[in-house]
């Protein structure tokens, strides 16, 4: 007899049709059989060892979260109720060019000071690997939910080349091309860049597109965070779309938004830009989360030429008063490139977390906030955190627009990433947020899309980007992956007050056929692993 029988589930598969009633059985973690209006028909119903009445819920395949910054939190956090209350039941993880493989001993330090306002120290984690093999072995031990790894271009760069603003050598660019290689090989499903991050932003398209191509000859895709979403948007699009031509490269833009001032009501450019590259035979996708402010980390607003040389270098220039003032000069009134090209306006930059608990006080509030509190600029207050927090305050970023939010959602390629950073006393809402807010706000509040269409959106299309055969839809043979939730009550609890509440209305969460989440509640049940890329 079967394991579980789930009775009377209205199912959304994930294809974008119409649902339908069914029971489903699940066994040995693969859907086994669907019984389509099995009570109307008077047919003999399946039954299984356990039965689950799922009356007036939603059974849909579980949500792909395609941004994620989970990279360390799967491992320290076994609970991991932050993605697996939301439905989530695959993330992908090594995003905007850095992360933790692969590394050297020398590589490995610098990347945790330099991401540590995203995934915290790390002090708490043995990093028992260095290959991204060894990485996704790890994953492999046992995870809340299961997890996708991008290679991580800067990273890749800080290996070969270092953290200095120089083009790479012809053996520093064939050492890079191995280790994407020798990572797709591991079972990486593409590589990701931070293009206003460092060392990634020093990379030239030409250095890129030759990645891009190793990639590409395995199957992979390309996720960049590219070179601006404010003043250039358009232009950084438009060169990742020619970029990946070239290299014959499947893309996917990561956190397609268009933000800033100069960006108000321009999705429908981004949009045309999209669809012309697709009618030409364009293999493009691309995620976003559904809320209008950013989320990074503070030093990232600096210009890139004072993150040149890595955490420490940058440290030593801010505490230079001279080459302190140059910073300021070029975030305030020039516009640096970290903050994409505009001018930075500090009511607009949340303070979201800090390292060093004792700078709390500076949590939730503007900088420009704090810095009228204490009768000083708002750069004295930012260089400042910036220096005693050792780089690692976390920022919420109020420059979107909600119309553009909508458009880009709509669109045809478009899939779901929360880019939930977790780290902070305040994160982004979006990190326990994203895929209820999606079915709550957007879904059921607004209608901006139907439930179909949406439930489509943060399952088949991403399953289909990532190339997995047998994900992504409620289907026979497929693995049990899935979410039940109630349509008239699912929503998002976090709140930019309160951002660690969980969502609403979805009581049940399947991984590999076992309840991660089991009547609202975290169960014990370790049953993510990696998820590697599929041969080609």
């Amino acid at each position: 007899m079967e394991e579980l029988v789930i009775r009377d589930a209205d199912v959304v598969d994930g294809s974008g049709a119409d649902s339908y009633r069914a029971d489903v059985v699940v066994d040995s973690g693969r859907i086994v059989s669907i019984v389509k209006e099995a009570a109307a028909a008077g047919c003999q119903r399946p039954r299984a060892r356990r039965e689950l009445d799922a009356e007036g819920l939603v059974l849909a395949p579980g949500f792909i979260d395609m941004h994620a910054h989970s990279d360390l939190a799967l491992l320290r956090d076994p609970d991991h109720s932050a993605k697996a209350a939301q439905g989530v039941t695959l993330e992908v993880i090594g995003q905007d060019g850095l992360s933790y493989a692969p590394v050297d001993d020398r590589t490995l330090g610098e990347v945790r000071r330099a991401i540590a306002g995203w995934n915290g120290p790390g002090d708490d984690v043995d990093f028992d690997w260095r290959s991204v093999g060894e990485y996704l072995d790890r994953l492999d031990r046992g995870i809340a939910v299961n997890a996708a790894y991008l290679i991580p271009q800067g990273t890749v760069r800080a290996l070969a080349v270092g953290w200095d603003d120089r083009e790479a050598t012809e053996a520093e660019l064939e050492h890079m091309r191995r280790l994407v290689a020798e990572g797709m090989e591991q079972g990486a499903v593409g590589m990701s860049s931070g293009l206003t991050y460092t060392p990634g932003m020093y990379a030239k398209d030409a250095e890129l597109t030759e990645l891009c191509r190793v990639v590409a000859s395995y199957g992979g895709y390309y996720c960049p965070h590219h070179r601006s979403y404010g003043a250039g948007a358009l232009q950084a699009y438009e060169e990742m779309v020619e970029l990946t031509r070239e290299a014959d490269c499947p893309l996917h833009l990561a956190h397609a938004t268009m933000n800033f001032g100069v960006n108000k009501g321009r999705a429908p450019e981004l949009l045309t830009l999209l669809d012309d590259a697709l009618a030409a035979g364009a293999d493009i996708t691309l995620d976003t989360y559904p809320y209008t402010p950013g989320c990074t980390t503070l030093v990232a607003l600096l210009p890139s030429w004072a993150n040149e040389g890595g955490p420490e270098r940058v440290l030593e220039r801010l505490a230079d008063d001279d080459t302190a003032e140059r910073i300021r000069h070029h975030l305030e009134e020039t516009g640096s490139d970290g903050c994409h090209g505009v001018p930075v306006e500090w009511e607009t930059i949340e303070i979201s977390g800090t390292g060093d608990p004792a700078l709390a006080e500076y949590v939730g509030r503007t900088v420009l906030e704090s810095a009228r509190l204490r009768g000083e600029s708002p750069w004295t207050v930012a260089r400042r955190l910036l220096l005693t927090d050792r780089l690692a305050p976390t920022i919420l970023q109020h420059v979107g627009h909600e119309e553009n939010v909508r458009a880009i959602m709509r669109h045809r390629v478009h899939t779901g990433g929360s880019d939930g950073i977790l780290q902070g006393a305040k994160p982004h809402p979006r990190a326990y947020g994203t895929f209820p807010h999606y079915l709550g706000h957007y879904v059921r509040e607004l209608g901006v899309l139907s439930l179909e269409e949406c439930v489509a959106h943060l399952t088949s299309r991403a399953a289909a980007r990532l190339r997995l055969p047998d994900r992504g839809l409620v289907r026979e043979g497929y693995r049990a992956d899935l979410v039940l939730f109630d349509p008239a009550t699912v929503g998002a609890g976090s709140t930019y007050e309160n951002p660690r509440e969980l969502p609403t209305g979805i009581p049940h969460v399947l991984v590999d056929g076992r309840f991660v989440m089991e009547d609202g509640r975290r169960t014990d049940v370790l049953a993510g692993r990696s998820v590697r890329r599929a041969p080609r």
